[in-house]
This record gives C-alpha cells, sequence and structure tokens, in this order.
C-alpha cells in the first residue's frame, strides 16, 4: 500500500501546471476551464484554490465572470521565463542587503552566464 504523502505532487508542480494551463488557452479562464484543459483528475475546487494561491502572490490576476473569476497571468509572467525572473526578484526583495546577495550570485555564475550577464546589462537589459 502506497502513503498518501508519497502520492503527493512535488512542490510547485501544480501550479505550474495550472500556469501552462492559462498560458496555452491564451484568454482568461475560469477554475472549471482550466480543471479541463488539465485533463486531470484534480477536483474543481483544487484548482480554484491553486489559482486564488497565485492570485495572492501576484502571478495571476482575476477578473469578475457569472458568480466567480476567470484568471489570467500577471503581465510580467506570460511564459515560464517570466515566472523565473519573478521568482528571482521575489528571492532579492526578501533580503535586506541586496549588493550582498548580487555579488554573491554574480560570483557563482558560470562563465557563459556571465558573460551573457554582461551583454544584457550592456545592451541595457533590453
Amino acid at each position: 500500500m502506497t502513503d498518501a504523502k508519497d502520492e503527493r505532487r512535488p512542490a510547485g508542480e501544480l501550479e505550474a501546471s495550472v500556469l501552462a494551463a492559462l498560458w496555452a488557452a491564451g484568454a482568461p479562464q475560469t477554475p472549471g476551464q482550466v480543471q479541463r484543459s488539465l485533463g486531470t483528475d484534480l477536483a474543481r475546487t483544487t484548482v480554484t484554490t491553486i489559482l486564488t494561491r497565485l492570485h495572492d502572490k501576484g502571478v495571476v490576476h482575476r477578473r469578475r465572470q457569472g458568480r466567480g473569476y476567470a484568471y489570467f497571468p500577471a503581465q510580467d509572467v506570460q511564459d515560464a521565463h517570466g515566472l523565473t525572473a519573478r521568482r528571482m526578484h521575489s528571492e532579492l526583495d526578501r533580503d535586506s542587503d541586496r549588493e550582498t546577495v548580487l555579488a554573491r550570485f554574480v560570483a557563482q555564475l558560470s562563465p557563459d552566464d556571465e558573460r551573457i550577464l554582461r551583454d544584457l546589462l550592456e545592451s541595457d537589459g533590453r
């Protein structure tokens, strides 16, 4: 017999799946629509909880639709790269000594990543 704990998905996997469904839809989605697009046995209430948590984190926005909400990705989280960048900013914001955090981050970059970062900074990050 398998423990229920062993059947749990890794942290963040459900959020990533829900976000992927929103990105693929390209339009605001209700929890029911997200549930159907995931094609899993997740309950609609579980999908609603995930969407609410993503909303509380600022990763998705919502608008009234009928008696509930339709959800869509925040402007800076239009794909997985935007989500990763947001997470990096969130981690940086958690420490009061930004200079030390950034210095240690840069010190641990591979030569290739350091070159990419230099190129981005020289081109003003655009």
